[in-house]
């Protein structure tokens, strides 16, 4: 029997990238899923592309009416939720200096406060029914400690680490089990930014930052999307029930705790 037999799944961000591999993992272990994602068109694409087992759901996680409105379409037609995924988050950097207040509200209001009340509202439907359900939240190793240029950001997933153990703590009474995967430095489409943003801060030729990056890595490389399934597999699954309120790292040896 595939591990994940019968449940459905709630992923936030999913459209591409981290998100997207584990909706087409989620899947493969016979789940199905709702790939959520604030741009509709693309989460569409990747729906169509993994099948059946997949819908796509817009969902913009800084908007409570935009979360309530994806909880309650992903129930009506996959008629439950047993797992949510928050994923969706972006990235920013600045030096302490040129950090704006614009730029600190927005992140926070994605990364934190859409971490928050997406569970907040999955959670709810979860009590409602009775289900015995898991939430995973997308941490990073950033939030285990502060970086030079990259506060906001760090800031973020200290909190995510946070929230997931007071989630842990609170909703394990009604079977709900949270925790939070730490992934290290993730390849993907989003290190043209991060590594042109390095190149001008730190005086680095363009793509240096990103080899550098990868090198440092004990295991030698920087991680995949796919490095990091088998985690978000093994949380959701009857395996992990005893597991309450914990962040795995999955970096690679980046970070030992």
């Amino acid at each position: 029997m595939k591990r994940l037999e019968g449940k459905t799944a709630l992923i936030t961000g999913a459209a591409r990238g981290i998100g997207l591999a584990f909706a087409r993992a989620y899947v493969a272990e016979g789940a199905r899923v709702a790939i959520a994602d604030i741009d509709l068109a693309r989460a569409q694409a990747a729906a169509d592309q993994i099948g059946d087992a997949a819908i796509a759901v817009k969902l913009d996680v800084s908007d409570q009416a935009s979360i309530d409105a994806g909880v309650a379409e992903t129930v009506d037609r996959l008629g439950q939720i047993d797992i949510l995924i928050n994923n969706a988050a972006i990235f920013t950097a600045a030096p302490i200096a040129e950090i704006t207040r614009a730029d600190y509200d927005r992140a926070f209001a994605i990364n934190v406060s859409g971490c928050l009340f997406t569970m907040q509202a999955v959670a709810q439907h979860m009590i409602d029914r009775g289900i015995r359900g898991n939430i995973i939240n997308m941490a990073s190793q950033a939030g285990r400690r502060g970086e030079s240029l990259v506060a906001v950001y760090c800031a973020t997933k200290a909190a995510v680490i946070s929230l997931t153990q007071s989630a842990g703590l609170n909703l394990i009474q009604h079977g709900i089990n949270v925790n939070a995967i730490a992934p290290g430095v993730v390849d993907g489409e989003h290190w043209d930014g991060v590594d042109a943003f390095f190149a001008k801060h730190e005086n680095k030729a363009p793509g240096q930052k990103k080899k550098e990056v990868g090198n440092a890595v004990p295991f030698g490389r920087m991680g995949t999307a796919d490095d990091l399934t088998g985690m978000a597999i093994f949380l959701a699954s009857a395996e992990a029930e005893y597991i309450v309120a914990q962040t795995y790292n999955v970096d690679g040896g980046n970070w030992m705790s």
